[in-house]
């Protein structure tokens, strides 16, 4: 008698737990609610067709959809068991089917309502009370064609100027990093009128008053601090030193440790526990009246003059640079008399020259240098021929200007150092809320944020390069890894939160330590501890057995850390 044995074995890692936590948040309700099926519509709805391409995006890393069909298909059945959707095909995740739902999560009617109802959905779910926003833009390069009409355009970039992008606008929880908002806009647009739409698509989401938002000097513009002050919210920019800023700031400078405005100096304890001076600073409070839609609006804010003392060091450095720089390249002007060494043989050549170079290396008044004419005589016969007694002569001068040293101005570059380190913030809010030590450590977290944005273009979600060309699907893309951040930012957060309220080390996530504990993991290290739980599925003629790997100790307290069931891996071996 002869049997058929058919073994099966599909790896699944991460993928129960990414799924368990979407349908927490339930996020394919949410989807479906503000994306309504066609009457035609077949199979899938578009809510969880975006959870599972969420899940495997998150799982394998590739944003592609090509790859998608191919991913279902060879692990269809767990998906039915895990989704509880015995109509999933793999006709459902189709090229065609995947750019419609891009094009739906496009729309910004849709997505804005999307974005309300999951935010206020995340709040509530994870018990999160909100008291700042981050706000800050990002761009995406790519070799995309551009157009009048195009979201790639050529505009101010970080990565690379040489490429067309699109820029992506996110107010962003604080201090989790946690996206509310996002907004796809062209390439080449400016930053400044970004803020106002997202400051009121935040207060769609977060009901209440006295926000604190937070963002770069781009956000100082008076119509952005004026918009957030008439909503009695408050605000936290550096101001740009352009225009009054610039001319008022030496003056603030000045004014520095004065009695009429001590310094008030911020410390913050390094990894050992000693402290260290972070900065130093005061602040003073002044009126301020813009012009807005309904009227003029008056406030009073508060500017923090502050001198950081990395950002102080930071200056010092590179003026040491500049003036080493200058100093060589000035006395590169006037090289010994040699076989292709050019030689300045005017004095105002050399004056402008030496100008050009102090300029460029802004060091004007920092370096003074000496130079002195140099002539060398030589006497010739007139004429061609031997020289005699009564031959006539004549005699040739040739005259070259040479640097003999470059100075220091020690005062003047006491001076100047003297002002390194210094910006200008302004708040309208409240000492008793934001005092000058709290404004300085606040604005110091940009960096989360930044974290997320390197997320969203590296990996594991890979926005950068875009493997999309078409307008509508480059936003709907970037809508839908908005969403993957929304979950890579939760899990950490509620994995750390749960470790320091149980005063708890997760031992065993470090590959080449397994005995050290830590209490601030990353969702990366929290998934990849996962690698490797596989699925066996054993056919037998009229018999089926399924096996999942036995979750270690490590996993199954990551799941309890998350509020999650190990039932979602061990309920695939229901046989």
């Amino acid at each position: 008698m002869t049997t058929e044995l058919t073994i099966t074995t599909e790896r699944i890692d991460d993928f129960p737990l990414l799924l368990a936590t979407m349908q927490r948040l339930d996020l394919p309700a949410i989807l479906d609610r503000h994306l309504p099926r066609h009457g035609l519509h077949q199979g899938l709805s578009w809510g969880w067709l975006a959870t599972i391409w969420l899940a495997h995006i998150l799982a394998q890393g590739d944003h592609r959809k090509l790859s998608v069909q191919a991913w279902v298909r060879q692990g269809g059945d767990t998906l039915r068991r895990l989704t509880g959707l015995p109509e999933l095909t793999e006709l459902d995740f189709t090229d065609d089917r995947l750019t419609l739902l891009l094009r739906r999560l496009s729309e910004p009617t849709a997505w804005a309502a999307i974005e309300t109802e999951l935010g206020r959905n995340i709040l509530r779910v994870y018990d999160l009370t909100p008291e700042r926003v981050r706000l800050d833009p990002t761009t995406v390069s790519g070799h995309h064609a551009g157009g009048a009409d195009r979201l790639f355009q050529f505009g101010h970039s970080k990565d690379d100027p040489t490429l067309r992008q699109v820029k992506v606008m996110v107010a962003a929880l604080d201090p989790l990093g946690l996206p509310l908002v996002t907004a796809v806009v062209a390439g080449n647009a400016a930053d400044d009128p970004l803020y106002e739409p997202a400051v009121d698509r935040v207060l769609q989401i977060i009901d209440g008053l006295g926000l604190l938002f937070v963002g770069d000097c781009k956000m100082s513009a008076l119509a952005t601090r004026a918009h957030i002050a008439h909503l009695n919210h408050h605000y936290l920019c550096p101001l740009t030193l352009t225009g009054e800023t610039g001319q008022d700031l030496p003056q603030w400078i000045a004014a520095a440790g004065t009695p009429d405005h001590p310094l008030e100096a911020v410390y913050i304890a390094d990894d050992a526990g000693e402290r260290r001076l972070l900065a130093e600073g005061y602040a003073f409070e002044r009126t301020v009246t813009a012009a807005l839609a309904d009227g003029e609006h008056t406030w009073t804010e508060r500017v923090l003059v502050v001198r950081s003392e990395h950002y102080r060091q930071v200056q010092q450095a590179g003026l040491e640079k500049r003036l080493q720089r200058a100093t060589a390249r000035l006395l590169a002007l006037t090289p010994a008399p040699g076989r292709g060494k050019r030689q300045i043989q005017e004095e105002s050549a050399l004056v402008n020259a030496a100008a050009t170079i102090l300029q460029a290396e802004a060091v004007t008044g920092l370096l003074t240098y000496t130079f002195e004419r140099q002539e060398q005589r030589q006497t010739k016969y007139v004429g061609r021929g031997r020289g005699g007694p009564d031959r006539p002569q004549r005699e040739l001068v040739t005259v070259r200007y040479q640097i003999t040293a470059v100075n220091r101005q020690a005062d003047a570059i006491a001076a100047q150092a003297e002002t390194l380190g210094w910006r200008a913030y302004v708040t309208n809010a409240p000492a008793a809320r934001l005092s000058l030590a709290d404004a300085v450590l606040t604005y110091r977290d940009e960096w989360i944020i930044e974290r997320n944005f390197h997320r969203l273009k590296g990996a594991p979600l890979a926005l950068d390069p875009l493997f999309v060309t078409r307008d509508d699907q480059i936003v709907g893309l970037t809508n839908l890894l908005s969403i993957a951040v929304r979950l890579l930012t939760l899990l950490e957060f509620v994995v750390r939160r749960q470790l320091q309220q149980n005063q708890e080390l997760l031992v065993g996530l470090i590959a080449n330590n397994p005995k050290k504990g830590i209490n601030n993991p990353t969702t990366e290290r929290l998934l990849k501890a996962f690698d490797g739980i596989t699925l066996t599925i054993v056919r037998l003629p009229g018999q089926l057995m399924r096996h999942v790997t036995p979750l270690s100790a490590l996993q199954t307290r990551i799941l309890e850390l998350l509020g999650l069931s190990p039932g979602v891996y061990t309920r695939l071996a229901e046989n």
